[in-house]
């Protein structure tokens, strides 16, 4: 069963002290028995993983060059459908809106397009370094976005060769999230841009995250009025975009254990506006920021980190990667199997609290 909702008050500072004195429950909650995917056993670490936003086919790129696509069917068993390779490790993987494309970046400084079941992939954007994340921007833009390492952000038209427009990034892009017409992009130096993409020649907003480390990942709010950040120190900003929010905004502390603190590898936003994150520390937690309030919290599995994670299109289904992220060096790299694991989600583990509680 699940344990009850926490309720923390008193800001993002009262939010920190809670989750601190309750440390002592990790070890409280029941063991889970999610569902493991067919994944290769030779399969290198796990870079990201991406849902179809039209069915429950799930996508994951490696530090092998590999990119692999499974059909999920109802009882969360999974069957591989098919797979192409990069000339280098791959980073960041994403669908087009209609579900029928798939896009993956990485190390060899290319991006492909892959229509799923018909063919090996085709290049279909470049840059000067690796390519550390790529969306596509539906509605009014129709342009695949790619963020570098090389410091660029670049807008491609499909039916072109060469990009539709270059912006410039103030360091090296981390992490990059896009919903509808908001897109944020996270950079070294705790950066933050924020592009209306409908006017997407220059930011809207741009400024220095309130995270005292490197930013390691970035994720839009469903309703699109503000995002979250997650540190590489065990700490999550939610952050509000119109000024008229932003006394809503605050931070809270995470994945820490016994003095211990991890990087918060992955966030993502349930359809129903509660989140999870997944860190380092190997467990994946549930969260409500409108109430301030952790929802729910897993087991580690392993005393591997998760790397990335992921709820499906109408988030029944939560998948994450048990698969080391190198946050601590190659002296503590162990050979284990690197596994993606889909947890059933229950109703009750994501919905939003009651307010003014």
């Amino acid at each position: 069963a699940s344990a009850p909702a926490e309720r923390l008050r008193g800001g993002h500072k009262g939010f920190a002290l809670v989750l601190l004195e309750k440390a002592g429950m990790w070890g409280s909650q029941p063991k889970i028995s999610d569902v493991k995917v067919k994944t290769p056993e030779n399969l290198d670490g796990i870079s990201s993983i991406s849902w179809s936003p039209t069915a429950n086919i799930l996508v994951a790129s490696s530090w092998d060059k590999r990119v692999i696509a499974w059909q999920i069917n109802g009882k969360g068993e999974s069957q591989p459908k098919a797979q192409i390779m990069h000339k280098g490790p791959v980073l960041c993987t994403s669908f087009s809106p209609d579900g029928q494309r798939v896009f993956s970046g990485g190390a060899d400084t290319f991006a492909k397009m892959w229509v799923l079941g018909k063919d090996k992939g085709v290049d279909v954007a470049k840059h000067d370094k690796p390519i550390k994340a790529l969306k596509f921007c539906g509605g009014s833009l129709n342009m695949l976005a790619t963020a570098s390492w090389d410091k660029t952000l670049k807008y491609w038209d499909l039916r072109q060769k060469k990009p539709a427009a270059k912006l410039l990034l103030p360091e090296r892009c981390y992490s990059m999230d896009v919903n509808k017409d908001l897109m944020v992009v996270g950079c070294a130096n705790k950066h933050v841009h924020v592009y209306d993409l409908k006017k997407p020649q220059k930011p809207f907003k741009t400024s220095t995250s309130t995270l005292k480390n490197q930013i390691r990942c970035i994720k839009c709010f469903p309703d699109r009025t503000g995002y979250a950040t997650g540190s590489e120190a065990g700490r999550v900003a939610i952050t509000y975009l119109n000024k008229s929010d932003e006394k809503k905004n605050f931070m809270f502390k995470c994945h820490r254990h016994e003095g211990k603190v991890y990087a918060v590898n992955a966030i993502d936003f349930h359809p129903r506006g509660t989140f999870a994150t997944a860190g380092s520390d190997g467990q994946y937690v549930f969260w409500d920021k409108d109430t301030k309030q952790r929802l729910k919290k897993f087991e580690p599995r392993h005393q591997t980190p998760i790397s990335c994670c992921g709820f499906n299109g109408n988030g029944s289904i939560f998948a994450y990667a048990v698969s080391y992220d190198w946050s601590k060096g190659m002296h503590h790299y162990r050979n284990r199997r690197n596994i993606i694991y889909l947890h059933s989600v229950k109703p009750i583990e994501v919905a939003p609290q009651p307010q003014g509680r």
